[in-house]
Protein backbone atom coordinates (compact mmCIF):
# COMPACT_ATOMS: atom_id res chain seq x y z
CA UNK A 1 0.00 0.00 0.00
CA UNK A 2 2.85 2.18 -0.53
CA UNK A 3 2.28 5.59 -1.75
CA UNK A 4 -1.37 5.98 0.17
CA UNK A 5 -2.51 8.21 2.63
CA UNK A 6 -3.95 6.04 5.77
CA UNK A 7 -6.47 7.07 7.42
CA UNK A 8 -6.95 5.13 10.68
CA UNK A 9 -10.35 5.34 12.69
CA UNK A 10 -9.83 4.96 16.30
CA UNK A 11 -8.27 6.46 19.00
CA UNK A 12 -8.29 9.86 16.83
CA UNK A 13 -11.58 9.30 15.56
CA UNK A 14 -12.85 9.11 19.51
CA UNK A 15 -11.46 12.26 20.34
CA UNK A 16 -13.06 13.73 17.31
CA UNK A 17 -16.42 12.49 18.55
CA UNK A 18 -15.59 13.78 21.62
CA UNK A 19 -14.95 17.42 20.64
CA UNK A 20 -18.20 17.46 18.73
CA UNK A 21 -19.40 16.71 22.45
CA UNK A 22 -20.95 13.18 21.57
CA UNK A 23 -21.05 10.43 23.99
CA UNK A 24 -19.14 7.25 23.02
CA UNK A 25 -19.87 4.68 25.56
CA UNK A 26 -17.63 1.93 27.36
CA UNK A 27 -18.62 -1.00 24.96
CA UNK A 28 -18.39 1.73 21.69
CA UNK A 29 -15.01 2.19 22.77
CA UNK A 30 -14.15 -1.79 23.04
CA UNK A 31 -15.64 -1.58 19.45
CA UNK A 32 -13.07 0.63 18.60
CA UNK A 33 -10.25 -1.56 17.49
CA UNK A 34 -12.18 -3.33 15.03
CA UNK A 35 -13.31 0.10 12.82
CA UNK A 36 -12.42 0.09 9.29
CA UNK A 37 -9.31 1.72 7.93
CA UNK A 38 -9.28 3.36 5.05
CA UNK A 39 -6.51 4.73 2.68
CA UNK A 40 -7.19 7.59 -0.27
CA UNK A 41 -6.14 6.51 -3.49
CA UNK A 42 -4.84 8.83 -5.55
CA UNK A 43 -4.28 6.96 -8.64
CA UNK A 44 -7.90 6.48 -8.88
CA UNK A 45 -9.62 7.43 -11.18
CA UNK A 46 -7.17 6.94 -13.91
CA UNK A 47 -5.71 10.43 -15.69
CA UNK A 48 -6.50 12.21 -18.12
CA UNK A 49 -10.32 11.72 -18.81
CA UNK A 50 -11.12 11.02 -22.39
CA UNK A 51 -11.72 13.91 -24.57
CA UNK A 52 -13.81 15.66 -26.97
CA UNK A 53 -14.92 12.94 -29.86
CA UNK A 54 -14.96 10.46 -27.01
CA UNK A 55 -17.99 8.36 -25.93
CA UNK A 56 -20.01 10.03 -28.48
CA UNK A 57 -19.16 13.97 -26.89
CA UNK A 58 -18.90 16.40 -29.69
CA UNK A 59 -15.51 16.83 -30.89
CA UNK A 60 -13.72 19.90 -30.31
CA UNK A 61 -10.54 20.99 -31.17
CA UNK A 62 -8.20 23.07 -29.27
CA UNK A 63 -6.95 26.49 -31.30
CA UNK A 64 -3.48 25.97 -29.19
CA UNK A 65 -2.54 22.50 -29.56
CA UNK A 66 -4.81 21.33 -32.37
CA UNK A 67 -5.96 18.62 -29.83
CA UNK A 68 -9.47 17.28 -28.79
CA UNK A 69 -10.14 19.65 -25.89
CA UNK A 70 -10.10 17.48 -22.66
CA UNK A 71 -13.14 16.64 -20.39
CA UNK A 72 -14.06 18.42 -17.67
CA UNK A 73 -16.69 16.99 -15.30
CA UNK A 74 -18.14 19.94 -13.14
CA UNK A 75 -19.77 19.17 -10.26
CA UNK A 76 -19.66 15.68 -9.05
CA UNK A 77 -23.46 15.22 -8.29
CA UNK A 78 -23.73 11.40 -7.41
CA UNK A 79 -21.99 7.98 -7.40
CA UNK A 80 -23.40 4.95 -7.04
CA UNK A 81 -22.09 1.12 -7.71
CA UNK A 82 -23.44 -1.57 -10.02
CA UNK A 83 -22.78 -5.45 -9.23
CA UNK A 84 -19.60 -5.73 -10.98
CA UNK A 85 -17.99 -2.80 -8.50
CA UNK A 86 -17.97 -0.32 -11.75
CA UNK A 87 -18.91 2.99 -9.99
CA UNK A 88 -20.95 5.41 -11.96
CA UNK A 89 -21.06 9.08 -11.40
CA UNK A 90 -23.12 11.74 -12.48
CA UNK A 91 -21.77 14.92 -13.85
CA UNK A 92 -23.11 18.21 -13.85
CA UNK A 93 -20.63 19.26 -16.21
CA UNK A 94 -21.24 23.66 -15.26
CA UNK A 95 -17.62 24.52 -16.35
CA UNK A 96 -15.96 27.55 -14.62
CA UNK A 97 -15.75 30.59 -16.63
CA UNK A 98 -12.33 30.34 -18.13
CA UNK A 99 -9.93 28.70 -17.91
CA UNK A 100 -12.31 25.60 -17.88
CA UNK A 101 -14.65 27.06 -20.83
CA UNK A 102 -11.91 27.76 -23.52
CA UNK A 103 -9.49 25.00 -22.95
CA UNK A 104 -12.00 21.70 -21.59
CA UNK A 105 -15.16 20.39 -22.76
CA UNK A 106 -18.23 19.38 -20.05
CA UNK A 107 -17.84 15.84 -19.70
CA UNK A 108 -20.22 12.96 -20.32
CA UNK A 109 -23.59 13.48 -17.79
CA UNK A 110 -23.15 9.26 -16.72
CA UNK A 111 -19.53 8.51 -16.63
CA UNK A 112 -18.61 4.61 -15.78
CA UNK A 113 -15.46 3.37 -13.79
CA UNK A 114 -14.14 -0.13 -13.94
CA UNK A 115 -12.38 -1.03 -10.49
CA UNK A 116 -9.30 -0.01 -12.17
CA UNK A 117 -10.74 3.62 -12.54
CA UNK A 118 -10.62 3.75 -16.39
CA UNK A 119 -13.60 4.76 -18.15
CA UNK A 120 -15.34 1.78 -19.21
CA UNK A 121 -18.48 3.97 -20.76
CA UNK A 122 -20.02 7.21 -20.63
CA UNK A 123 -23.78 8.50 -21.41
CA UNK A 124 -26.21 10.68 -21.39
CA UNK A 125 -27.95 13.80 -23.15
CA UNK A 126 -28.58 17.07 -21.21
CA UNK A 127 -31.34 17.85 -23.03
CA UNK A 128 -33.54 14.64 -21.53
CA UNK A 129 -31.55 14.48 -18.27
CA UNK A 130 -32.90 16.10 -15.51
CA UNK A 131 -31.91 19.54 -15.10
CA UNK A 132 -29.32 20.34 -11.94
CA UNK A 133 -28.22 16.36 -11.98
CA UNK A 134 -28.45 15.00 -8.69
CA UNK A 135 -27.89 11.76 -6.97
CA UNK A 136 -27.61 8.53 -9.05
CA UNK A 137 -28.74 4.93 -7.95
CA UNK A 138 -27.70 1.34 -9.41
CA UNK A 139 -31.04 -1.12 -8.54
CA UNK A 140 -31.19 -4.87 -7.72
CA UNK A 141 -31.29 -5.58 -12.01
CA UNK A 142 -28.49 -3.01 -12.72
CA UNK A 143 -30.42 -0.35 -13.98
CA UNK A 144 -28.64 3.32 -13.07
CA UNK A 145 -31.39 5.85 -11.72
CA UNK A 146 -31.19 9.57 -11.73
CA UNK A 147 -32.71 12.81 -9.97
CA UNK A 148 -32.91 16.36 -10.29
CA UNK A 149 -32.71 18.90 -8.45
CA UNK A 150 -33.44 21.54 -10.89
CA UNK A 151 -36.28 19.46 -11.89
CA UNK A 152 -39.30 17.56 -11.64
CA UNK A 153 -38.11 13.95 -12.64
CA UNK A 154 -37.07 10.89 -11.90
CA UNK A 155 -35.59 8.72 -14.43
CA UNK A 156 -34.47 5.34 -14.86
CA UNK A 157 -32.03 4.07 -17.48
CA UNK A 158 -30.53 0.36 -18.98
CA UNK A 159 -27.43 0.12 -17.51
CA UNK A 160 -25.78 1.43 -21.14
CA UNK A 161 -28.00 4.73 -20.89
CA UNK A 162 -31.55 4.14 -23.07
CA UNK A 163 -34.49 6.07 -21.12
CA UNK A 164 -36.69 3.10 -19.75
CA UNK A 165 -38.79 4.90 -17.26
CA UNK A 166 -39.54 8.99 -15.68
CA UNK A 167 -41.43 10.00 -12.83
CA UNK A 168 -42.70 13.51 -13.03
CA UNK A 169 -42.41 16.03 -15.81
CA UNK A 170 -39.54 17.80 -17.11
CA UNK A 171 -39.41 21.64 -16.11
CA UNK A 172 -43.11 20.77 -14.15
CA UNK A 173 -43.06 20.44 -10.36
CA UNK A 174 -45.76 19.51 -7.43
CA UNK A 175 -46.08 23.58 -6.23
CA UNK A 176 -49.16 24.92 -7.27
CA UNK A 177 -50.60 26.92 -8.52
CA UNK A 178 -47.88 27.96 -11.13
CA UNK A 179 -46.28 24.75 -10.55
CA UNK A 180 -42.50 26.44 -10.73
CA UNK A 181 -39.57 24.20 -9.62
CA UNK A 182 -38.26 25.70 -6.43
CA UNK A 183 -38.73 25.51 -2.99
CA UNK A 184 -42.36 25.21 -1.93
CA UNK A 185 -42.21 26.68 1.81
CA UNK A 186 -45.26 25.90 3.69
CA UNK A 187 -47.40 26.17 0.35
CA UNK A 188 -50.20 24.07 1.59
CA UNK A 189 -51.25 23.02 -1.72
CA UNK A 190 -47.16 21.22 -1.92
CA UNK A 191 -46.10 17.96 -1.08
CA UNK A 192 -49.18 16.37 -2.58
CA UNK A 193 -49.28 15.49 -6.24
CA UNK A 194 -49.96 11.82 -7.83
CA UNK A 195 -47.73 12.95 -10.56
CA UNK A 196 -45.33 15.24 -10.19
CA UNK A 197 -42.04 16.07 -8.36
CA UNK A 198 -40.38 18.95 -6.96
CA UNK A 199 -36.48 18.77 -7.57
CA UNK A 200 -35.99 14.87 -6.00
CA UNK A 201 -32.73 14.81 -4.67
CA UNK A 202 -32.25 11.27 -4.49
CA UNK A 203 -34.07 7.54 -4.70
CA UNK A 204 -33.71 3.85 -3.82
CA UNK A 205 -35.24 1.12 -5.43
CA UNK A 206 -36.36 -1.92 -3.06
CA UNK A 207 -35.52 -5.32 -4.45
CA UNK A 208 -37.75 -6.90 -1.88
CA UNK A 209 -41.58 -6.74 -1.97
CA UNK A 210 -43.47 -3.88 -0.83
CA UNK A 211 -45.64 -4.46 2.14
CA UNK A 212 -48.26 -2.91 0.91
CA UNK A 213 -48.59 -4.17 -2.88
CA UNK A 214 -46.56 -7.38 -2.35
CA UNK A 215 -44.83 -6.41 -5.73
CA UNK A 216 -40.51 -6.08 -6.01
CA UNK A 217 -39.06 -2.25 -6.79
CA UNK A 218 -40.96 0.05 -5.18
CA UNK A 219 -39.22 3.45 -5.77
CA UNK A 220 -38.61 5.71 -2.81
CA UNK A 221 -37.64 9.19 -3.64
CA UNK A 222 -36.56 12.23 -1.25
CA UNK A 223 -38.48 14.48 -2.80
CA UNK A 224 -36.10 16.80 -1.89
CA UNK A 225 -34.84 20.26 -2.58
CA UNK A 226 -38.66 21.56 -3.26
CA UNK A 227 -41.01 19.68 -2.21
CA UNK A 228 -40.21 17.96 1.84
CA UNK A 229 -41.41 14.49 1.82
CA UNK A 230 -40.80 10.97 1.02
CA UNK A 231 -42.82 9.35 -1.54
CA UNK A 232 -43.43 6.29 -2.94
CA UNK A 233 -43.91 5.19 -6.39
CA UNK A 234 -45.01 1.39 -7.74
CA UNK A 235 -42.29 -0.13 -9.81
CA UNK A 236 -44.38 0.99 -13.06
CA UNK A 237 -44.34 4.46 -11.72
CA UNK A 238 -47.71 4.61 -10.12
CA UNK A 239 -47.83 6.66 -6.36
CA UNK A 240 -48.20 4.09 -3.59
CA UNK A 241 -48.03 6.51 -0.58
CA UNK A 242 -45.89 9.54 0.92
CA UNK A 243 -45.34 10.67 4.29
CA UNK A 244 -43.33 14.10 6.03
CA UNK A 245 -43.69 17.82 5.64
CA UNK A 246 -42.37 21.42 6.54
CA UNK A 247 -40.22 21.40 10.03
CA UNK A 248 -39.83 24.68 12.02
CA UNK A 249 -36.68 25.89 13.35
CA UNK A 250 -35.75 22.85 15.94
CA UNK A 251 -33.65 20.77 18.24
CA UNK A 252 -32.27 18.12 15.96
CA UNK A 253 -33.89 15.12 18.44
CA UNK A 254 -36.94 16.61 20.34
CA UNK A 255 -39.11 18.50 18.07
CA UNK A 256 -40.58 17.92 14.40
CA UNK A 257 -40.40 14.39 14.23
CA UNK A 258 -40.84 12.75 10.98
CA UNK A 259 -40.45 16.13 9.32
CA UNK A 260 -38.34 17.78 7.19
CA UNK A 261 -36.13 21.24 7.01
CA UNK A 262 -37.91 23.71 5.32
CA UNK A 263 -35.21 25.42 3.01
CA UNK A 264 -33.28 24.63 -0.05
CA UNK A 265 -30.69 23.99 2.07
CA UNK A 266 -32.34 21.02 4.21
CA UNK A 267 -35.04 18.55 3.12
CA UNK A 268 -34.84 15.16 2.90
CA UNK A 269 -31.08 14.73 0.75
CA UNK A 270 -30.43 11.05 1.46
CA UNK A 271 -32.41 7.90 1.41
CA UNK A 272 -31.49 4.11 1.79
CA UNK A 273 -33.30 0.93 3.01
CA UNK A 274 -30.86 -1.18 5.67
CA UNK A 275 -30.79 -5.00 6.33
CA UNK A 276 -33.25 -4.26 9.36
CA UNK A 277 -36.15 -3.53 6.68
CA UNK A 278 -36.19 0.32 7.52
CA UNK A 279 -35.83 2.91 5.54
CA UNK A 280 -33.53 5.95 6.48
CA UNK A 281 -33.76 9.29 5.21
CA UNK A 282 -31.01 12.62 5.70
CA UNK A 283 -32.88 15.46 6.80
CA UNK A 284 -30.29 17.77 5.84
CA UNK A 285 -30.35 20.89 7.46
CA UNK A 286 -31.75 19.57 10.15
CA UNK A 287 -28.42 17.56 11.59
CA UNK A 288 -30.38 14.39 11.39
CA UNK A 289 -31.03 10.97 9.92
CA UNK A 290 -34.70 10.03 10.78
CA UNK A 291 -35.81 6.03 10.12
CA UNK A 292 -38.80 4.91 9.29
CA UNK A 293 -40.96 1.89 8.22
CA UNK A 294 -41.41 1.35 4.57
CA UNK A 295 -45.07 3.07 5.84
CA UNK A 296 -43.79 5.68 7.02
CA UNK A 297 -44.10 5.29 10.58
CA UNK A 298 -40.87 6.85 12.60
CA UNK A 299 -38.82 4.47 14.41
CA UNK A 300 -35.87 6.74 15.52
CA UNK A 301 -33.90 9.47 15.14
CA UNK A 302 -30.36 10.12 14.65
CA UNK A 303 -28.32 12.96 15.39
CA UNK A 304 -25.59 14.10 13.34
CA UNK A 305 -23.76 16.88 14.56
CA UNK A 306 -26.31 19.33 16.10
CA UNK A 307 -25.46 23.24 15.37
CA UNK A 308 -24.64 22.75 11.97
CA UNK A 309 -27.57 23.93 10.16
CA UNK A 310 -30.26 25.28 11.39
CA UNK A 311 -30.66 23.01 14.86
CA UNK A 312 -29.43 24.62 17.86
CA UNK A 313 -25.70 23.95 18.78
CA UNK A 314 -23.71 23.44 22.15
CA UNK A 315 -25.74 25.51 24.66
CA UNK A 316 -28.46 26.51 22.73
CA UNK A 317 -26.56 28.89 20.14
CA UNK A 318 -27.79 29.49 17.00
CA UNK A 319 -26.30 26.92 14.33
CA UNK A 320 -23.44 27.55 12.06
CA UNK A 321 -26.27 27.89 9.34
CA UNK A 322 -24.44 25.37 6.59
CA UNK A 323 -26.15 23.04 4.91
CA UNK A 324 -25.91 20.83 7.73
CA UNK A 325 -24.86 18.05 8.64
CA UNK A 326 -26.44 15.27 7.40
CA UNK A 327 -26.16 14.50 3.16
CA UNK A 328 -25.45 11.04 2.63
CA UNK A 329 -25.58 7.54 4.09
CA UNK A 330 -23.31 4.08 3.19
CA UNK A 331 -24.30 0.89 5.30
CA UNK A 332 -21.40 -1.63 6.10
CA UNK A 333 -21.71 -4.83 4.01
CA UNK A 334 -21.72 -6.92 6.93
CA UNK A 335 -25.51 -8.82 7.37
CA UNK A 336 -25.62 -6.45 10.84
CA UNK A 337 -24.66 -3.74 8.83
CA UNK A 338 -22.55 -2.44 11.97
CA UNK A 339 -21.59 0.91 10.51
CA UNK A 340 -23.30 3.50 8.85
CA UNK A 341 -20.81 5.92 6.68
CA UNK A 342 -22.01 8.93 6.92
CA UNK A 343 -21.30 12.47 4.56
CA UNK A 344 -21.03 15.42 6.20
CA UNK A 345 -20.73 18.22 4.04
CA UNK A 346 -21.38 21.12 6.19
CA UNK A 347 -18.17 20.24 8.19
CA UNK A 348 -16.33 18.16 5.37
CA UNK A 349 -16.18 14.98 6.86
CA UNK A 350 -17.49 11.32 6.61
CA UNK A 351 -18.28 9.37 9.68
CA UNK A 352 -18.24 6.18 10.83
CA UNK A 353 -21.20 5.53 12.90
CA UNK A 354 -22.58 2.78 15.19
CA UNK A 355 -26.07 2.15 13.07
CA UNK A 356 -27.54 0.40 16.11
CA UNK A 357 -26.70 2.78 19.03
CA UNK A 358 -26.56 5.92 16.12
CA UNK A 359 -23.60 7.49 17.45
CA UNK A 360 -20.55 8.67 15.92
CA UNK A 361 -17.24 6.10 16.62
CA UNK A 362 -14.58 7.95 13.87
CA UNK A 363 -14.30 9.80 10.79
CA UNK A 364 -12.16 11.08 8.48
CA UNK A 365 -11.63 14.54 6.26
CA UNK A 366 -10.82 18.26 6.92
CA UNK A 367 -11.84 20.92 4.44
CA UNK A 368 -9.47 21.21 1.74
CA UNK A 369 -8.84 20.15 -1.82
CA UNK A 370 -6.15 17.72 -1.22
CA UNK A 371 -6.59 14.39 -1.50
CA UNK A 372 -8.13 12.81 1.59
CA UNK A 373 -9.66 16.76 2.11
CA UNK A 374 -13.49 17.37 1.27
CA UNK A 375 -14.97 20.27 -0.75
CA UNK A 376 -18.65 20.63 -0.70
CA UNK A 377 -18.88 16.36 0.47
CA UNK A 378 -22.14 15.53 -1.27
CA UNK A 379 -22.15 11.57 -1.57
CA UNK A 380 -21.05 8.14 -1.01
CA UNK A 381 -21.05 4.90 -1.87
CA UNK A 382 -19.38 1.39 -0.66
CA UNK A 383 -18.40 -1.02 -2.96
CA UNK A 384 -18.06 -5.25 -2.27
CA UNK A 385 -14.71 -4.93 -1.28
CA UNK A 386 -15.43 -2.54 1.60
CA UNK A 387 -14.25 0.65 -0.43
CA UNK A 388 -15.56 3.85 -0.41
CA UNK A 389 -16.49 6.12 -3.34
CA UNK A 390 -16.91 10.21 -2.65
CA UNK A 391 -18.53 12.75 -4.82
CA UNK A 392 -18.05 16.68 -4.78
CA UNK A 393 -20.20 19.34 -5.73
CA UNK A 394 -19.23 23.07 -5.96
CA UNK A 395 -15.84 23.90 -5.77
CA UNK A 396 -14.76 20.03 -5.31
CA UNK A 397 -15.87 18.85 -8.83
CA UNK A 398 -14.55 15.22 -8.54
CA UNK A 399 -14.49 11.92 -6.88
CA UNK A 400 -12.37 9.93 -4.39
CA UNK A 401 -11.79 6.29 -3.96
CA UNK A 402 -10.92 5.45 -0.14
CA UNK A 403 -9.70 1.83 -0.31
CA UNK A 404 -10.12 -0.26 2.90
CA UNK A 405 -6.81 -1.42 4.03
CA UNK A 406 -7.83 -3.46 7.22
CA UNK A 407 -7.93 -6.98 4.90
CA UNK A 408 -12.10 -7.16 5.89
CA UNK A 409 -14.61 -6.63 2.96
CA UNK A 410 -17.30 -5.80 6.11
CA UNK A 411 -18.28 -9.92 5.62
CA UNK A 412 -14.87 -11.42 7.20
CA UNK A 413 -12.91 -11.82 4.05
CA UNK A 414 -9.60 -10.50 2.71
CA UNK A 415 -10.55 -7.24 0.20
CA UNK A 416 -7.48 -7.77 -1.62
CA UNK A 417 -5.95 -4.67 -0.84
CA UNK A 418 -4.56 -5.42 2.39
CA UNK A 419 -1.12 -5.08 4.07
CA UNK A 420 1.56 -7.82 4.33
Amino acid sequence: MRGKHYIYAGAVGLAVAAALSLSVSQADTRRTHGLPRFAVDGSWPKMPLPSAGDWGTPLVLSTSTGKPKPWSTGEVAGTCIDSRDHVFIVTRGNLVNSPETLDSVPAAPVIEFDTAGNVANAWGNRNVLPNGIHGCFVDYQDNVWIAGNGDGIVQKYSHNGTLLLQIGTRGVCDNPPANACGNSGANPLANQSKTLLNQPANMYIDPDRDPVTGERGSIYIADGYGNHRVVVFSASGTWLRQWGGVAGTMNSVTDSPGLFASGDGGHPHCITIGNDDLVYVCDRADDRIQVFTKTGVLQRIIPVVPGTGVTLGIGGAPGLGTAGSAWDLAFSNDDRQTFMFEADGGNEILHIMDRAMGTILSGFGTPGLQPGQFTFLHSVALDSKGNLYTGETINGRRIQKFTRVDCDNGRGRGNDNCDD
